[in-house]
């Protein structure tokens, strides 16, 4: 399973991956996020077919990303010296598993063949297998293109594969309606990315051969990729300025690690505060809207309307997240702060909207101009995180951050339902609440910009 070694790499030379094998790459990642975002559009109508309470469907979701922050930063580990071809087969035997599995369970429920309990039970056990072993995709993506890249086209190579993971956001919502058929009704979107899946392995396996890296490369942790979720900066060369040599195999033995990063770090504490408010509140705006577009458009019980309205609004969120992230960030230079100042105060003024919204415009405005500030509020939080240690804690912050991108997706969607189902647009005043504190405090606690922090 691991790289075997080739004496011929002793000798430093400029490395790149052809179009092919970067087609593969690219469709690997977009598969995985736009096959989790289709589930995410479809989910609450099927829900709602099974008389499943709202709150056990946005628990799974909650299932899921709980594996995935465990075993994320063990496959990316794992990266650092394990074949990446083999990872990057395993996640997606996970991801296709699962949906497979998952997708039946949901097609005999809704034929009545077991309880709407035995169901989601099924369900629940199948989609594990995407949290489980779906994680291992993503590094294993980033290490194999960082390690068989040169320099000089190493950033441009990361790009094209962290767009691919954000492109999928926007895709999975905008084809789950094509994809219903008449046999297998609402569970129809499963089947069909199973079996993308398994043309994606079936190409993984005859056009990635499992060369020997170049150069040294380590895979970096991806957060569970969610409709407008921060996934278009999730993947980044982590080597540093210093050009790595070329190595005898996926990775050196015995290499002295900086000490591991601690949460209480009192140079990176404001930020993860910061991150782990706006993240909570952003989780809880995305585990509510799609029940919230079934309820105030009274689509309950018109499923193929009710799918395709809720992909409208995800992809809006999603297409406001990138625009927030590939546009407004680098056109305008924001720092940090400013970023994360800015996107709370977007954000708030996104959930007053949908707050109030009872049709669709309303609440596509709202939902954008939410997604809009929390894809400005990420990238900040991360990027000041970074820029509070030095390079050579860059892998240890990573992995915090990353825990913190994940983390917020493991009760808040499920607890944002919970009060959805009691108190109607509460979660959207709560997160409205907790973005305009995160702003105040922020304000007098967070470091300045500093262009000169980029040098570190």
């Amino acid at each position: 399973m691991a790289d075997s070694p080739d004496p011929s790499l002793a000798t430093p030379a400029r490395r790149t991956i052809d179009n092919t094998r970067m087609a593969v790459l690219f469709s690997v990642m977009l598969v995985t996020a736009s096959g989790n975002t289709a589930m995410q559009s479809v989910l609450p109508t099927i829900g709602t077919q099974l008389h499943i309470p709202d709150f056990w469907v946005s628990a799974a979701f909650s299932w899921s990303a709980l594996l995935w922050v465990y075993t994320a930063p063990k496959w990316a580990r794992m990266s650092d010296h394990r074949g990446r071809k083999a990872l990057m087969r395993l996640g997606m035997i996970g991801f296709t598993a699962s949906f497979a599995l998952a997708g039946l369970a949901l097609f005999l429920g809704l034929l009545g063949w077991y309880s709407a309990l035995w169901t989601f039970i099924l369900f629940a056990a199948f989609r594990s297998l995407y949290g489980g072993l779906g994680s291992a995709a993503p590094p294993a993506v980033q290490a194999y293109v960082a390690a068989r890249t040169a320099r000089a086209d190493r950033t441009k190579a990361l790009s094209l594969i962290s767009s691919s993971f954000g492109l999928g956001t926007i895709v999975g919502p905008a084809i789950a309606p094509i994809l219903i058929l008449p046999f297998f009704g609402l569970s129809s979107p499963m089947f069909a990315f199973a079996a993308i899946g398994i043309v994606v392995m079936i190409a993984l396996a005859l056009k990635l051969p499992n060369d020997n890296p170049g150069f040294e490369a380590r895979g970096v942790i991806t957060s569970e990729p969610y409709s407008s979720a921060p996934s278009s900066g999730s993947l980044k060369d982590s080597d540093g300025d210093e050009e790595q040599h070329a190595v005898p195999g996926a990775a050196r033995e015995g290499r002295e690690l900086p000490p591991r990063m601690k949460w209480s770090d009192e140079r990176i504490k404001p930020w993860l505060i910061t991150g782990i408010l706006g993240g909570n509140a952003h989780a809880i705006v995305l585990g509510v809207i799609g029940f919230l577009v079934l309820d105030r458009l009274g689509l309950r019980n018109d499923p193929a309307t009710g799918i395709e309205m809720t992909g409208i609004v995800l992809m809006s969120g999603a297409a406001a997240t990138l625009l927030a992230q590939w546009g407004l960030i680098p056109l305008l230079q924001m720092g940090p702060r400013s970023s994360v100042l800015w996107g709370m105060l977007m954000a708030a003024l996104g959930c007053f909207i949908i707050g109030l919204s009872d049709d669709l415009y309303g609440i596509i405005l709202g939902f954008a101009i939410g997604s809009l500030g929390f894809g400005l509020f990420r990238p900040g939080f991360t990027a000041g995180a970074s820029l509070a240690v030095k390079r050579s804690e860059q892998n240890g912050v990573a992995g915090i951050v990353a825990s913190v991108n994940g983390v917020a997706f493991i009760a808040s969607p499920a607890l944002g339902v919970l009060l959805y189902t009691y108190g109607g647009a509460l979660p959207f005043w709560l997160a409205l609440t907790m973005c305009v504190f995160i702003f105040g405090w922020g304000y007098k606690t967070l470091r300045l910009d500093d262009t000169s922090l980029q040098s570190r």
